[in-house]
């Protein structure tokens, strides 16, 4: 009786279309733990570990696209984890380092920039399928990741030493829900997609980004401090040229 020859077959290669949600899930982790590290006092530490959320969401959505696997659940994933990470442990970690001495207004400010944050997540949500309406591509309002690290901006100069956020804590509540209402508002502001940069300039950008990355390593703080700055500068140019595109 002949024999039956069965051939072997490989089983579907699954890591390309699990690799990006899997790193969605680290960033999840690392916001989650910064919540922890929030409550025990090590806001430093807690801080970090929201910026590298803040990479990991940059770099999930890079991946999904250089691997073809980008779907309708990762893009989900990646809404509720940027909740958690932009929206809860920043709010969290301002609280416990700046707010508990305001007590019931702290808490109701932390409320206010949560329940944006959400609101601002689900607008993009629905919205992110939708043909651009001009010819340079804009997010409409702050974006989650960038809404944190103006939020966390409190925390970044009480980290680096000179003025502790703890001794202002209405002016940090008021900052706080300030950030929330500008994740929700109408404000147009660049997407890196409409970044283009002529090739005349392509040196000092990268005089520059060495320097940043210098100034990084050695005052990490300081430079998120002025990173912070530079983007709210950025917000005023885009507003004051909405308002003068809307005059003329």
């Amino acid at each position: 009786m002949a024999r039956r020859r069965f051939r072997h077959r490989r089983a579907p290669l699954l890591l390309p279309q699990l690799l990006p949600s899997l790193v969605t899930i680290i960033g999840l982790c690392a916001g989650l733990t910064a919540i922890r590290f929030a409550f025990s006092g090590h806001f430093a530490i807690s801080a970090a570990l929201i910026l590298f959320a803040a990479v990991i969401d940059g770099l999930d959505g890079l991946l999904a696209r250089r691997l073809g696997s980008a779907s309708p659940f990762g893009a989900e994933l990646d809404s509720l984890c940027d909740f958690v990470d932009f929206g809860v442990a920043p709010g969290i970690l301002i609280y416990q380092m700046a707010l508990a001495d305001a007590r019931d207004l702290g808490w109701v400010l932390v409320l206010v920039y949560t329940v944006c944050c959400c609101l601002r997540l689900a607008r993009f949500n629905v919205t992110r399928d939708a043909p651009a309406s001009g010819p340079v591509p804009r997010f409409v309002g702050v974006p989650a990741p960038a809404g944190a690290m103006l939020a966390l901006l409190p925390a970044f100069v009480t980290i680096e030493g000179p003025v502790d956020a703890a001794d202002y804590p209405l002016i940090v509540a008021l900052w706080l829900g300030l950030v929330g209402l500008m994740m929700v508002s109408r404000l147009p502001t660049f997407s890196p997609k409409a970044l283009r940069i002529p090739r005349d300039r392509v040196r000092w950008l990268l005089i520059g980004t060495a320097i940043i990355v210098g100034l990084g390593l050695t005052r990490f703080w300081l430079t998120m401090i002025l990173a912070v700055a530079v983007y709210i500068a950025s917000l005023i140019h885009s507003a004051i040229v909405t308002r003068l595109g809307r005059r003329g």
